[in-house]
């Protein structure tokens, strides 16, 4: 139910903004992964404390699937089929009401804490999971929304909104087969004939157009070694049911569920693949192999669907297409962050962790801290050049000029020919910014050696012409 999805106008999103700002701190990351442990532990043989350990994560970081999973798998087993009403209605009727009044107000995260309470009270509330479904898609939480749709599909798999909306998610995803069995399922339903066999039509064109580019609604995977049987769809069906039953009779094994993963994912079932190593990580103990086996999973995933959006704006540019890419790059920024912030934390010693994570928070807008991040991977002489070049950029960007000028020089000094696209940008900005600070001749040396190695580069020939004609420029934060 997010904005694309109910056909409202999208609200205009920029990729780059707080791509860290709602993450939990690393404290508080760590609280919640203590309560997650606990939760786990305890939900065999104790499921109220297990379902208020996760109601606690799931309120503290409502952008992680696998803690959604876990608290809804539990609800479930509490519940079982029954639908609530009758005391439960009544327990739940005050957050209801908050809840409609949070989304009144665009209060993305009360609508998710009222919506937790209301989901306690009765698991299969498709009207309250649609709402929270909205409230992570604002949020751009992709891969939660996708788990309250699909628990809203589970508990109403009639129901015309709900089969909209998961329709809008999965083609979104890249899923058309899942987004067309959606509307196939209301097509007879009164008044829904022609608007079903219009977008089934449309599907179909999409699905077509991606798998034509090269890009299938799935991301590729390599098969696993030991996968038994060909590679027919009927091969992997025989070895999904071979694991499955070998996951109940060894719940603790973990190789098994990492397989059936893969298996899923190749046909197309990526929700099913994370909920097969949502469980594989807490059958694990939250082992720190399966965990960042989840995150690299996570990761190419996010790409993938960023390659899809991409695929549908070349062939459909419009604002609803457009505004569903944006969300998809900072959806993939944030977890990027998440994954290598958590990484840092882990290995304070690997460069290439803080690396990586500082390119992200410059990518993100946060330039103090991804300054504090390259300063470390200084460390590191096979980077500086480069780290030297981002450093520069960054305290450009936060107006600290002279600093900006030092980190240039730097790069300029000891990026190579051998890093060819690195030198040339070191450049064009220790140049651009010495002509800003009115340093001509500093200025001239380095725009005219880039000159001699790529005069086609940007503006760089007009830049020179200025500079010959005595005509200044202001320092800027570009």
């Amino acid at each position: 139910m997010s904005n694309e999805s109910t056909g409202a106008a999208p609200a205009p999103v920029d990729p780059h903004a707080s791509a860290s700002a709602s993450q939990p701190s690393p404290v508080e990351r760590a609280r919640l992964q203590q309560c997650f442990n606990r939760g786990t532990q305890n939900a065999p043989t104790n499921l109220d404390y297990a379902i208020e350990m996760y109601t606690i994560c799931v309120i503290g970081d409502p952008g992680n699937a696998v803690y959604l999973q876990a608290l809804l798998g539990v609800l479930r087993r509490k519940h079982g089929p029954r639908k609530g009403g009758g005391l439960s209605s009544l327990w739940a009727a005050g957050s209801r009401t908050l809840l409609k009044k949070h989304a009144a107000n665009a209060q993305w995260r009360d609508v998710i804490k009222a919506g937790v309470e209301i989901i306690k009270a009765n698991p299969a509330d498709h009207a309250c999971l649609l709402s929270m479904a909205e409230a992570c898609g604002n949020l751009m939480f992709f891969e939660p929304q996708g788990v309250y749709l699909k628990a809203a599909l589970d508990a109403a798999p009639a129901d015309i909104e709900v089969n909209k909306q998961c329709a809008r998610y999965a083609a979104n995803q890249g899923h058309f087969d899942q987004a067309i069995a959606c509307w196939v399922r209301i097509s007879n339903m009164k008044g829904m004939g022609e608007e079903s066999q219009r977008e089934i039509a449309r599907l179909q064109v999409e699905k077509t157009i991606v798998a034509g580019q090269g890009m299938s609604g799935r991301p590729g995977t390599t098969r696993p070694a030991g996968a038994g049987g060909g590679d027919s769809a009927a091969s992997r069906g025989d070895r999904v049911a071979e694991l499955k039953a070998e996951i109940q009779q060894n719940p603790a094994g973990i190789e098994p569920y990492l397989e059936l993963a893969d298996l899923l994912e190749r046909d197309g079932g990526v929700d099913h693949a994370e909920q097969v190593l949502a469980r594989a990580l807490a059958a694990s103990g939250n082992d720190l192999k399966v965990r960042e086996h989840v995150e690299d999973r996570q990761l190419r995933w996010a790409r993938h669907k960023v390659m899809i959006a991409e695929k549908r704006v070349e062939t459909d540019d419009s604002p609803q297409t457009r505004n569903t890419l944006e969300k998809l790059k900072a959806d993939q920024l944030k977890r990027e962050i998440d994954v290598y912030s958590a990484r840092c934390i882990r290995y304070p010693e690997n460069v290439i962790w803080k690396f990586e994570l500082a390119m992200r928070l410059k990518a993100g807008g946060n330039h103090a801290e991804a300054i504090r991040h390259f300063q470390e991977v200084l460390q590191d002489p096979r980077r500086k050049g480069q780290v030297s070049l981002e450093l520069g950029e960054c305290f450009q960007k936060i107006k600290q000029y002279q600093l900006a000028a030092q980190n240039y020089q730097t790069a300029v000094e000891l990026l190579t020919d051998r890093e060819l696209e690195l030198r040339k940008r070191a450049l064009y900005r220790a140049g651009v910014l010495a002509a800003g600070l009115g340093d001509a001749d500093t200025a001239r040396k380095h725009l005219a050696t880039l000159a001699g190695l790529d005069f086609g580069y940007r503006d760089v020939a007009q830049r020179l012409d200025k500079l010959g004609s005595g005509h200044d420029n202001k320092p800027k934060s570009e």
